[in-house]
């Protein structure tokens, strides 16, 4: 009985095929816009995770400067190697410390020249953010106390000046200071706020201090937890040591900030889910229209064959078997628009997280939940003209012209 339905029903639609495909245009733009914007959503996601994740483990960034006026604000005093030290030595659930100094400078090789960063810091500072040397080497401990003059490329600043070139033992200038380059640094690409990270020069602190600076001046410390689940308890602790240090008092405004990078990268994926929660729920009133479309076709449809409805219904066919009829092509229309939706929506979304530089993230169960309810509004939206159908009067419907 069910399958000499569908093949009526699938007659009945091959009958009208334009118009059955005009139908189900609802449901296919719905389906595959639902499941496009929570795919590129979840991908925009994943890659905040990542970008968030590259900044390095477990990381705490202290820095100069209070939330109300802003980092770096003229009244707060920079660090020093101490208070780095400190952090380092006194607090337990601390994996490393690397103290940073900075300034812009112009870095000339040859007849090349860029505008970049130079930072001053310890070995340190590669394991705390997260930074591989992919060619040549660290600090040794020699160049670190002796304030030699030998740098680190980041990968765009190797680009820049040496092209395919190998940089490792060329002498650059780095503002006044000759450099010898003994290293670079594997890429990590832009960051989450569009940030080039790969576009600096690392250095030896004390080489920065003494020929670049002409200060002793800390302007950030980066702290890496022993592990996730102490960070913030580290967090709380480094507050206390640099608040004592600082001689702030109790209920003193901090001239300083301890951040935390979990802590952005909870606030970044509420922010990418309530977006993605959002467009997936305005690409979810085109499955509504669609179901619209699908009940004012199937009206249509009713009064078109009212004639033969009610000879059906004349030779024996019982009234549920005449909305079965109707919701089985209701249904069959919604189904079939879900799957070109699919099709449509994961090869868009694909092509799209390509062209945005998202990773792809499959999702099984926005795509059940996007086919299934096309499924439920062909019923939903199918019932009410096959009821129409089913309640038809045998003699009323002979008699319809």
């Amino acid at each position: 009985m069910l399958w000499a339905t569908l093949v009526m029903a699938l007659r009945e639609i091959r009958r009208n095929a334009m118009r059955s495909l005009l139908t189900t245009l609802g449901i296919v733009i719905g389906v595959a816009a639902v499941i496009a914007m929570v795919t590129i959503g979840q991908g925009a996601t994943a890659k905040v995770t990542a970008d968030v994740a590259k900044m390095g483990n477990n990381l705490l960034t202290v820095i100069p400067g209070s939330a109300r006026r802003g980092p770096a604000s003229g009244t707060a005093s920079p660090f020093t190697i101490d208070d780095a030290n400190a952090i380092r030595n006194e607090i337990s659930t601390v994996a490393a410390v690397a103290p940073s100094a900075g300034r812009g400078v112009l870095a000339v090789y040859g007849n090349k020249n860029h505008n970049t960063g130079t930072t001053g810091s310890t070995n340190a500072y590669f394991d705390v953010l997260g930074f591989k040397v992919e060619q040549g080497r660290k600090f040794t401990e020699a160049e670190l106390q002796g304030a030699t003059p030998v740098c680190v490329l980041g990968a765009t600043v190797k680009r820049e000046l040496f092209g395919s070139q190998d940089p490792l033992g060329a002498q650059i200038r780095v503002g006044k200071l000759s450099c010898q380059v003994i290293g670079v640094l594997a890429s990590k690409g832009q960051s989450t706020f569009g940030a080039d990270q790969d576009d600096f020069i690392l250095m030896p602190l004390s080489a920065f201090h003494r020929r670049l600076a002409g200060n002793t001046d800390v302007s950030a410390i980066y702290v890496s937890a022993t592990n996730d689940k102490v960070t913030n308890r580290t967090k709380q602790q480094i507050e206390m040591l640099m608040r004592e240090r600082r001689r702030l008092a109790p209920g003193q405004l901090a001239d300083f900030m301890v951040m935390d990078t979990k802590e952005l990268q909870q606030t970044l994926q509420g922010v990418t889910g309530a977006l993605t929660a959002l467009l997936g729920a305005i690409a979810g009133v085109s499955l509504l229209v669609g179901g619209i479309g699908i009940m004012n076709i199937m009206l249509v449809s009713v009064t078109e064959r009212t004639r033969e409805i009610g000879i059906r219904l004349a030779i024996g066919a019982l009234a549920h078997e005449v909305l079965m009829q109707f919701l089985v092509e209701a249904v069959t229309l919604s189904v079939f628009g879900g799957i070109l939706g699919m099709l449509l929506g994961l090869g868009g979304s694909l092509a799209a997280v390509r062209a945005l530089g998202l990773p792809f993230v499959f999702s099984p169960g926005i795509v059940g939940l996007a086919f299934g309810f096309s499924a439920f509004v062909g019923i939903a939206f199918g019932y009410f003209p096959a009821r129409k159908a089913a309640q038809l009067k045998p003699i009323e419907a002979l008699r319809h012209e």
